[in-house]
């Protein structure tokens, strides 16, 4: 059960490297700190080999990109693979700019990543090397419905085979998915587009899960989702008059504190294909 990945972060303290984005890194930090882990931020080149070999897994974030940060990406990647630590990409905006695309094609042509996550925009940007988005948003011609979940699944399947990597897609419906299975998970809110960073937060999430369940990488990565997604569901269902996107940010936050198995269990909304 999905529930059993969060109580393996909950007994674990997976201690997790990041090189996040400045706008995001203090909410990364506290949903890591939310949901069981333990965070260290550090894109210094001269600090992330040190900081990456006493972690247990390293979340690489392209949004705040600037030419120190890229070499600290590379460095730190570089030696987690030597490591074998787990190692996930966030290519936040890939298709938005050269540099966004080209930077994140070129760290998956030099670093094996256990997971890539992202929105379907930026996912399909480097499938094809290439693409467009608005901003940092999934185009609205890409967004993952019923009517094209078959086709989105076989995507997913079809990448995680090309890249050997689990493929996490998040949006309205999330798919987590390998070369042979992929969760349909149906969490969330969509007010949950109006706080700046959830995906952020779910990147640094689930490096913790998969630090912490390293023979389950798959279920783990699906379980970070259920977990944020429920946790959307619950704090809004929390939420007071006067209340805004700020302490639905909050609350949020509190609902994966407060998250255990049992009720991440019955709260799970999801499919395998």
């Amino acid at each position: 059960m999905l529930g059993n990945c969060l109580e393996n972060v909950r007994k674990n303290v997976p201690l997790v490297h990041n090189i996040t984005n400045y706008v995001t890194v203090n909410d990364v930090a506290n949903v890591l700190l939310a949901c069981g882990g333990s965070p260290i931020m550090s894109d210094e080149p001269e600090d992330v080999e040190d900081i990456t070999s006493i972690c247990g897994s390293l979340n690489i974030n392209i949004g705040t990109l600037n030419q120190s940060s890229i070499k600290g990406m590379f460095l730190a990647g570089k030696k987690a693979n030597e490591l074998n630590h787990p190692v996930l990409l966030d290519p936040v905006g890939a298709g938005a700019s050269a540099l966004r695309t080209n930077t994140a094609v070129k760290l998956m042509d030099e670093i094996k990543f256990t997971v890539i996550r992202g929105n379907i925009s930026e996912i399909k940007t480097l499938a094809l090397g290439s693409g467009t988005t608005k901003g940092v948003d999934a185009d609205v011609a890409d967004a993952v419905t019923d009517a094209n979940l078959d086709a989105a699944v076989k995507f997913v399947k079809d990448f995680a085979s090309k890249t050997g990597s689990v493929i996490a897609i998040t949006g309205a419906i999330d798919l987590v998915g390998d070369s042979e299975k992929c969760y349909v998970i149906r969490n969330g809110r969509p007010e949950m587009g109006k706080i700046t960073g959830t995906g952020c937060q779910l990147s640094g999430m689930m490096s913790a899960f998969i630090s912490a369940n390293p023979d389950n990488t798959l279920e783990a990565a699906a379980a970070s989702v259920v977990t944020m997604g429920l946790a959307g569901e619950i704090g809004w269902k929390n939420m007071q008059p006067g209340d805004g996107n700020s302490t639905y940010r909050n609350r949020i936050i509190d609902a994966i504190f407060n998250m255990d198995a049992e009720t991440l269990n019955k709260g799970a909304k999801y499919e395998v294909r």
